[in-house]
C-alpha cells in the first residue's frame, strides 16, 4: 500500500501563491497582505517562513529559475524547439512575458539581487544555445547563441504586444535562417503551429 502523499508545507503554499499573483498581477500590485489573505494565514506566519517581501521576491524568481530539461534529440531540433515552446506558451491565457524581464522592469536596476538574478538566467539560456551549437561545430558559437537569445526575448515582447503566438514561428524562422548561415543542416524544418482559440491582432 503506498505511503500517503506528504501535505504541502507552508513555506511551499506561501511561495507558490506569491508566484502566481507576483507574476499574473505584479510585484508591486501585491503586497505580504494580499498573500496571506489568499492562502488565510497572518503575516506574521508568512514572515516566520520569508523575513521581508524582499526575501520572497528572490525566492519567487529562484523558483522560476529552472534549467533546461536535458535532451537526446539532435542538436538543431533542439534549438528549433525552444520556440515551438514558446508558441505554445504564448497561447497559454496566463502568459504575462518574461518573470525576471518584468522584475527588472517594476523593480527597477538599482535592485541588485533581482537584476543579478534575471542575468544569471538570461545568460543560463545563452550558454545553453551556445553548447547545442558548439555540439554541432558551429564556428561563432557565442555570436549566434547571442542572436539565438535575442529571437526569443523579441518574440516574448512581440506577443505582449501583439497577442499573437505566430510571432514565435517568425523567430523561428528567422533562426533557421541564422542556422542555415551558420552552415548547420537543419533539413526542412517547418514550426509546429499552436492550438490556441486567440486571433492574431493586425501589424
Amino acid at each position: 500500500m503506498a505511503p500517503p502523499p506528504t501535505p504541502q508545507s507552508m513555506k511551499e503554499r506561501i511561495l507558490q501563491t506569491a508566484d502566481k499573483l507576483f507574476y499574473l498581477q505584479g510585484i508591486r500590485a501585491i503586497g505580504v497582505d494580499t498573500i496571506a489573505a489568499e492562502i488565510g494565514i497572518s503575516k506574521r506566519t508568512l514572515y516566520n517562513h520569508f523575513p521581508s517581501k524582499d526575501a520572497l521576491i528572490t525566492a519567487y524568481l529562484e523558483r522560476r529559475f529552472v534549467a533546461q530539461r536535458p535532451s537526446d534529440k539532435p542538436p538543431a531540433e533542439q534549438i528549433l524547439a525552444t520556440f515551438d515552446s514558446l508558441e505554445r506558451r504564448f497561447a497559454a491565457k496566463d502568459f504575462r512575458g518574461c518573470p525576471f524581464v518584468n522584475a527588472v522592469a517594476e523593480l527597477g536596476p538599482a535592485d541588485r539581487a533581482v537584476k543579478k538574478i534575471a542575468v544569471a538566467f538570461k545568460e543560463s539560456r545563452r550558454l545553453w544555445f551556445r553548447d547545442r551549437l558548439n555540439e554541432l561545430g558551429v564556428t561563432n558559437a557565442e555570436a549566434l547563441a547571442t542572436q539565438l537569445v535575442l529571437l526569443v526575448d523579441g518574440s516574448i515582447a512581440q506577443d505582449l504586444v501583439r497577442d499573437d503566438p505566430a510571432m514565435a514561428r517568425a523567430a523561428k524562422e528567422a533562426a533557421t535562417v541564422l542556422l542555415r548561415n551558420a552552415g548547420v543542416d537543419v533539413g526542412d524544418a517547418k514550426p509546429v503551429g499552436a492550438t490556441t482559440g486567440r486571433k492574431p491582432t493586425p501589424p
